[in-house]
């Protein structure tokens, strides 16, 4: 709501919580018109083109799926769903009914990452050999929180990795050959600690998420010339290209928001456009983060 301040080309309409008391304070915070205590009303509530979906993990699917029921265009927030058939099935809803469905995976929007996929396609690093990434920061243990309660699908895979894993797709997007990793789990069985190395070939990637322990922080896509280092994997706001030790190029991008006004923008102009998919996430990409993201699972030591 603070990044939507930044957008001119929607409203929000209203906002629905289970809470009647949260709907209403948060109506009341962002001015938003309408506080539903209830997500039926929000589904059926006519004037609504889209729906945002923010809820944990686990809620995703079933709401996503009666939001497209109502007929209505979805951003869901990552990960699409906990699992890869639960995505297949919302993308064939999506595609059956003509609705627009996207997975919030922000981070693509960004500038700084859109910059520095333009370097690598202009060859400005060479070919790209190595993905290097980490995203991690101590999360306090408690059993029934969002991040550590299965019920909720916590863990910093789905929370976390998800960006190392879109990153790697994103810069290298190669068939993967192997993947190897080490997982760590919290008292409550969810990862808290996963590092992966994966094999695409003549590229590699090496991927960490924790909740133990604050992480670098940093994603390196490193050529054969050079290599582009990005701060603060996911919410990026610049990136500096590098040949040898040298800085020969930089990017920042000044915005005045948190950086979701680009997606915000992006996913409003694809609705006036009548598209029912991104071009920039699309089906095939969250599709794929599921995958990569089960098999890391199914081999993890």
């Amino acid at each position: 709501m603070q990044d939507f301040a930044h957008v001119t080309n929607g409203i929000v309409h209203s906002v629905a919580s289970r809470s009647a008391e949260r709907a209403s304070t948060f109506a009341s915070t962002y001015g938003i018109p309408h506080a539903y205590d209830n997500y039926e009303q929000l589904y059926q509530d006519q004037d609504i083109d889209a729906i945002y979906i923010a809820t944990p993990h686990t809620f995703h699917f079933e709401q996503s799926k009666s939001a497209m029921e109502a007929g209505k265009a979805v951003l869901c927030e990552k990960p699409l769903t906990e699992e890869p058939d639960s995505s297949k099935k919302l993308i064939h809803l999506a595609q059956s009914q003509g609705l627009y469905l996207m997975e919030g995976m922000w981070t693509y929007f960004l500038p700084a990452i859109r910059t520095a996929k333009s370097w690598v396609e202009e060859g400005r690093i060479g070919a790209v050999l190595h993905d290097r990434s980490s995203f991690g920061y101590p999360v306090p243990y408690a059993e029934n929180s969002r991040y550590y309660s299965p019920d909720l699908a916590g863990g910093c895979l789905l929370d976390m990795g998800i960006y190392n894993v879109a990153m790697a797709h994103l810069f290298i997007g190669k068939d993967i050959q192997t993947i190897h990793t080490q997982m760590h789990h919290a008292p409550t069985g969810v990862d808290n600690d996963v590092l992966s190395q994966i094999n695409y070939g003549e590229v590699s990637a090496i991927l960490h998420s924790s909740f133990r322990c604050k992480l670098h922080n940093h994603l390196y896509i490193i050529g054969e010339k050079g290599y582009i280092d990005i701060h603060d994997i996911w919410r990026a706001r610049g990136c500096v290209l590098y040949e040898g030790e040298r800085v020969i190029d930089t990017f920042d991008d000044q915005r005045k928001g948190n950086g979701f006004e680009y997606q915000i923008e992006a996913v409003n102009n694809d609705l006036l456009a009548g598209k029912t998919e991104s071009e920039v996430v699309t089906h095939e990409t969250s599709l794929a983060f599921q995958e990569v993201i089960e098999r890391m699972r199914e081999w993890a030591i």
